[in-house]
């Protein structure tokens, strides 16, 4: 009867131990890969990944991680423009559906919050080039997305 207790605990014991050190439990951990792309025109264009911050508990405390990148004008500047249609219909796809936030920029900074509805948003009628943030923002953190839009 010992005998088959202490099999079992030492049982019990491994699963313990095996779960702790699983994978998933250190992804957990790391900020996200997360893609993200935007649909127009029936295409899908992948979005350039920018800064983001990602926090997540370790032990009793709370760990922190922070990048500090280019700004998504400084990012336009070697991001290939999609060339769209004036008035047209962006959906922005994200994984995991965070909540979004779009956001113009002009040359040196965020101009104005761009409304969304379902995750879409029409461009301007002017021509031009556009250059969009995508703030994706879950429970552990968020993470910056940026595209560029040249209208026709």
């Amino acid at each position: 009867m010992k005998i088959k207790i202490l099999v079992i605990v030492i049982i019990v014991f491994s699963l313990i131990l095996i779960n702790g050190c699983s994978p998933k439990r250190e992804l957990e951990k790391q900020p996200p890969e997360m893609e993200g792309f935007v649909k127009a025109d029936g295409e899908m264009y992948e979005l350039e990944r920018g800064g983001y911050r990602w926090e997540w508990k370790n032990g009793t405390d709370t760990a922190v991680v922070t990048t500090d990148h280019a700004s998504p004008n400084q990012m336009a500047e070697s991001i290939k423009p999609i060339h769209l249609t004036s008035n047209g219909r962006i959906e922005i796809q994200i994984e995991e559906n965070p909540e979004l936030t779009v956001f113009l920029w002009n040359k040196s900074e965020r101009e104005k919050e761009i409304p969304l509805k379902e995750k879409q948003f029409l461009l301007p009628a002017a021509k031009g080039k556009y250059i969009y943030e995508v703030l994706a923002k879950w429970h552990e953190g968020e993470v910056s997305y940026t595209f560029v839009a040249e209208v026709h």
